[in-house]
């Protein structure tokens, strides 16, 4: 992947430069006096004016405020910038709660694998052998192309015109309603599917409804409660949570914006109104696909434990990042990207990364962790409808691209 950076003038570069000087000099002195608690100081402090030159940066493709969240072995390092209230001009809040999206996805891929794992069922099994008569084709549609994709399913999310439309009247109407996973899956039924189960790749969120409503057959709980016992609880993620109905996000938190689409809107150009505060929403429309929320520090947390190990059998996480070819509008994004049960992997330029983005309304969120779990950044937008300023070009892929891969690749 070729790697441009985003702020990468001479100015920026030589700022740079210099901080790397000075942490080597800092850290030679402070090492000899304070031993490997100087080092790791000095190496915070450089590693943060490095990631906050890239976090600023992301602003000018129209967010109104950006977290940052990265972990090493020896280091845990929060930044931010902009505003996480546009009325009081408030800063992001430390530690602040957001909505991950389909981040979420992860979470339900590996409660799936540990279930696997245990012999509760297999990821070559049907549908139908968990939820008879739900989908036509449910024999032919497998465990594993649920997570991975690749089942055919078309996006239930489409026919859920508040949340599809890009219509602002349409939303602020209907924000509280429930929208149940049976009804996402039954909604999906009346679809034509993308294509036949397992002959090629199509993103879907209707795959994950499938996939928490097996959750719930085989365990008798549902998807939350499972995420909740078998991997919130034993990491210690306590600001993790899946809120099903809940419409409010637990403090801090910043609040979040959504510019919806205007009159004569396109893909390529959505001609976006004013920003409009979309903090509280019922999530159920999102489900088992986005619903979540959590934090930086949490969500580096789980991404490490998982590429290290501590989530999965070592069996099951080989399936996980066993990937699969994906699509060329995937790719414009992520090029290179492929994709795993419920994780994808991009490409870098020390070796590669695992995550899953996420965007719903109010949110995007972004991140990368390397494949021996030793570092992982988490980035939060409070918005998901970017948009770049005045006289900014619209970047060529992911606009995370670039800081997640300065974070992953740079020297410890």
């Amino acid at each position: 992947m070729s790697r441009s950076h985003v702020n990468g003038s001479a100015a920026t570069t030589t700022r740079r430069l210099l901080m790397r000087i000075l942490a080597l000099v800092l850290g030679l002195v402070l090492g000899i006096v304070g031993g490997g608690a100087g080092l790791r100081f000095v190496h915070a402090h450089a590693t943060r004016l490095s990631l906050q030159d890239d976090v600023d940066a992301l602003l000018r493709y129209g967010t109104p405020g950006v977290l940052v969240g990265l972990q090493t072995r020896i280091n845990e390092i929060e930044v931010r910038s902009g505003v996480g209230n546009r009325e009081t001009r408030a800063s992001m809040p430390w530690n602040a709660k957001f909505r991950i999206g389909s981040f979420t996805k992860t979470f339900v891929a590996a409660t799936v694998l540990q279930l696997v794992g245990e012999g509760a069922l297999g990821l070559d099994d049907t549908v139908s052998s968990f939820l008879p008569d739900v989908l036509a084709d449910g024999d032919k549609i497998t465990v594993r192309s649920l997570l991975q994709q690749t089942s055919g399913l078309p996006e239930y999310l489409r026919e859920v015109d508040y949340v599809s439309s890009g219509d602002e009247s349409l939303f602020l109407a209907n924000r509280n309603e429930t929208v149940t996973a049976e009804l996402a899956v039954e909604i999906a039924t009346l679809m034509p599917r993308d294509f036949d189960p397992g002959t090629s790749w199509g993103y879907s969120n209707t795959n994950y409804a499938v996939a928490g409503l097996i959750i719930e057959v085989v365990t008798g709980h549902t998807w939350q409660h499972e995420v909740n016992e078998r991997i919130l609880r034993p990491l210690g993620l306590h600001d993790t949570t899946a809120p099903d109905t809940d419409p409010t996000i637990p403090q801090p938190h910043a609040n979040a914006y959504e510019r919806f689409a205007g009159v004569g809107a396109t893909e390529d150009d959505p001609k976006y109104g004013d920003f409009v505060d979309v903090t509280e929403y019922n999530p159920s429309w999102a489900g088992a696909a986005a619903e979540m929320i959590s934090t930086t520090s949490d969500s580096n947390t789980f991404l490490r434990a998982l590429l290290s190990g501590k989530v999965l059998p070592p069996a099951q996480l080989r399936e996980m990042l066993t990937t699969v070819d994906t699509n060329e509008a995937f790719r414009v994004n992520w090029p290179g990207g492929r994709y795993g049960l419920g994780i994808m992997y991009v490409p870098t330029s020390c070796g590669g990364s695992w995550f899953h983005g996420g965007d719903v309304i109010g949110s995007r969120t972004r991140g990368g962790v390397s494949a021996d779990g030793s570092k992982s950044i988490v980035v939060s937008f409070n918005t998901s409808s970017l948009q770049p300023a005045d006289g900014v070009p619209a970047p060529a892929h992911d606009p995370t691209a670039d800081l997640i891969d300065d974070a992953l690749c740079g020297t410890d």
